[in-house]
């Protein structure tokens, strides 16, 4: 079976996509000039975010990665129990760090992770999300940048997966109702 059988409807095309990371990676530029920016990529999701992102961001920064699991395969929603699998290689300590997540849902993984790199001491601490699911939304958590937001649907393509698969499709489609299980 193909990603095709799967879409309910194509949620945000590439071009749509690619537009709003340009702005937001013109934005994240001007904010950070002359600072010191680390990029925080929580995987495996935000890789393609992270990446495109990148290259719209005309200031010199450098990156590094977390790897945490509130979700299992087969899973249509967050367990909100989180895992560290992999930690920073970084010291974070006086840098200017921008956590780079693809979706953030009812906001505990990302509240996790906040807590853990505010007690490293960095300069600052600012979250840049491609994706908020405002309606899931059970932690308050601050959000610098946003790229969309969406609603309350199951989605997929562009860095998040259906189980482990189609993170390398360039939009985000919805699934489709029948396929959620």
């Amino acid at each position: 079976m193909g990603w095709k059988e799967y879409v309910g409807e194509i949620l945000i095309p590439e071009d749509k996509l690619q537009a709003r990371i340009a702005e937001l990676g013109q934005t994240i530029s001007a904010d950070y000039e002359g600072k010191d920016l680390l990029l925080v990529c929580v995987l495996k999701g935000g890789v393609m975010f992270l990446t495109d992102l990148m290259r719209h961001i005309t200031v010199p920064h450098s990156i590094d990665f977390m790897a945490v699991s509130s979700y299992g395969v087969a899973a249509r929603e967050s367990s909100g129990v989180v895992r560290i699998l992999m930690d920073l290689s970084t010291n974070i300590e006086g840098r200017h760090v921008l956590i780079v997540e693809d979706i953030i849902d009812t906001g505990h993984t990302l509240a996790y992770i906040t807590r853990l790199l505010r007690a490293r001491q960095p300069a600052s601490l600012r979250i840049c999300t491609l994706l908020n699911k405002a309606e899931r939304r059970e932690v308050d958590i601050p959000l610098d940048y946003v790229g969309f937001d969406i609603p309350n649907k199951f989605v997929f393509g562009y860095g998040l997966d259906l189980d482990e698969l189609y993170r390398e499709l360039p939009f985000v489609a919805v699934l489709k109702p029948e396929a959620i299980g």
